[in-house]
């Protein structure tokens, strides 16, 4: 059992409203069960806490109003409009990565402070890295913690056919971005910011890449643009120089590893922990949504199959059937 002065400082946070320093000491309370072996009480109150916590951020659900510009050869939206439900400490990052979403999210929060020194936040952001390391959902996590909608670019309805119709729908995008503020995601970026040295490319991409970087110099709303891609090597050098801040997405090492796993297993009964030499050694070298999709997987067999606990050996078998 938690101990009197982690009772007392949990009953204060309670009856206080202060909802931050409860889930800490909560997370406390689940930490010092665990220590003790309790690990079905331990569970038990991680299931109570985030289920908590996750119907908490539903209820704040929206109505999204806003009409995106649509294609003229599709008819297709040209952008997705919607709001996010991920707060920050969902968010495993390396601890660079981590302190430069935190370090956006201070200056869009502290804006007016910025400005009334002469100084802007950050308007312009790239991610890079492989495929699976956390760069839209850092895009989600900026949406909701600085409380606006997620517009994410659609690269199907963007790109056309028709000769000049994809520069004329990137300015529809720019101009509707413009006029609200927004948290504007450009996914898969290097679709239309490919280096114009390429050889292989026609004319027309080059048209393309001329068109984004015109965009985004003239660019003045109050909307921060992300851009995020996985395939940084082949994007035009005058892009880079586009952007105020950089920030790279690699997989992660074994401190992330482990975190992703305890996110990602709270509340699930199970016969190991998180930080067993073997759990690791079948997560090393994954990415955060390769690790996801084999807890999911192996959660679901637990499932399925009736089982009270998830185990080592349905790990295995999930590994094993994403390693085919």
């Amino acid at each position: 059992m938690a101990n009197g002065k982690i009772l007392r400082q949990l009953i204060k946070a309670g009856t206080n409203g202060d909802v931050s320093a409860f889930r800490d000491i909560s997370k406390a309370v689940i930490q010092e069960e665990r220590q003790k072996q309790h690990h079905l009480l331990a569970n038990d109150l991680e299931q109570i806490l985030y289920r908590q916590q996750s119907s908490t951020v539903s209820s704040c659900k929206e109505k999204i109003t806003l009409k995106a510009p649509v294609d003229k050869e599709k008819g297709l939206p040209l952008l997705d409009i919607k709001l996010c439900q991920r707060p920050v400490d969902e968010l495993i990052l390396s601890a660079s990565g981590l302190a430069s979403v935190e370090e956006i999210l201070e200056e869009h929060r502290r804006a007016d402070v910025l400005r009334s020194h002469g100084m802007q936040p950050v308007g312009k952001v790239i991610f890079y890295g492989p495929p699976g390391c956390g760069k839209t959902m850092a895009a989600e996590v900026i949406a909701f913690e600085l409380d606006r909608p997620l517009a994410i670019v659609r690269l199907d309805a963007l790109v056309s056919s028709f000769l000049g119709e994809t520069a004329t729908n990137l300015r529809k995008v720019f101009e509707f971005i413009a006029q609200h503020k927004l948290i504007v995601l450009f996914d898969e970026f290097d679709a239309i910011g490919k280096s114009r040295s390429d050889t292989t490319e026609h004319g027309e991409l080059r048209r393309v890449v001329n068109a984004v970087l015109q965009m985004m110099d003239a660019y003045q709303g109050d909307s921060l643009l992300l851009a995020a891609t996985n395939h940084e090597q082949i994007l035009d050098t005058a892009i880079w120089r586009r952007f105020d801040e950089t920030i790279y997405f690699p997989l992660p090492e074994t401190t992330e590893t482990e975190k992703i796993l305890t996110l990602k297993l709270r509340g699930v009964r199970r016969q190991f922990e998180v930080n067993d030499k073997p759990v690791m050694q079948l997560f090393a070298e994954r990415s955060g949504a390769d690790v996801e999709r084999i807890i999911r997987r192996a959660i679901k067999q637990m499932i399925l199959r009736r089982q009270e606990f998830l185990t080592l050996k349905m790990l295995e078998q999930a590994v094993s059937r994403e390693n085919r």
